[in-house]
């Protein structure tokens, strides 16, 4: 990328990426990005579990009804994690870190989608939190805000149409109603 406005145009959700795995120093790279976040105080409440096994990808993309099947075609998932009693923030430190990782993805020419599993259900209409957290034997203090799914585009998406930003949403000085 040559700059971050061409980043942020080019950044699409992908839900379709080749067989091709990532190289080590792609996952890394990505992984540098996630700790690099910034989070409360300094806490870092943060964890990762990165997902590069195909059956377990098989599972984890059985996680919601709706949303979630896309995984099963990616080379690589993160379930990203947080200790809700390191940071009252946590939701929005690991969001952060989350779509830090989604940016890098998109500045090394992969794809990623988020795929929401916070205050979501299983098919079988449980938390799909805890059966993520069963899957993967995710520690009880720690909660799963996300799914991040990487890998190489198997799908062509065109940049963010700039004359589509909803310039009413902003509001200067004081909320006012359009």
């Amino acid at each position: 990328m040559t700059d971050f406005s061409e980043l942020l145009k080019t950044r699409r959700s992908m839900r379709k990426f080749t067989e091709e795995e990532l190289t080590r120093e792609e996952v890394e790279t990505l992984l540098q990005a996630a700790l690099m976040a910034p989070s409360s105080k300094g806490s870092c409440g943060w964890q990762f579990i990165v997902v590069d096994d195909k059956e377990t990808l098989a599972r984890l993309a059985e996680t919601r009804s709706h949303g979630s099947q896309l995984i099963a075609g990616a080379p690589l998932a993160v379930v990203v994690t947080a200790d809700p009693l390191v940071s009252d923030v946590w939701i929005e430190d690991a969001a952060i870190a989350a779509v830090l990782m989604q940016l890098q993805a998109e500045d090394l020419g992969l794809g990623s989608c988020w795929v929401q599993i916070r205050e979501r259900e299983t098919p079988a209409e449980t938390a799909a939190g805890e059966y993520v957290r069963q899957l993967l034997n995710i520690p009880l203090q720690l909660q799963v805000l996300c799914i991040i799914a990487v890998g190489h585009k198997g799908m062509e998406r065109k940049p963010f149409n700039e004359e589509n930003l909803k310039w009413e949403k902003v509001h200067i000085n004081k909320y006012e109603e359009r």
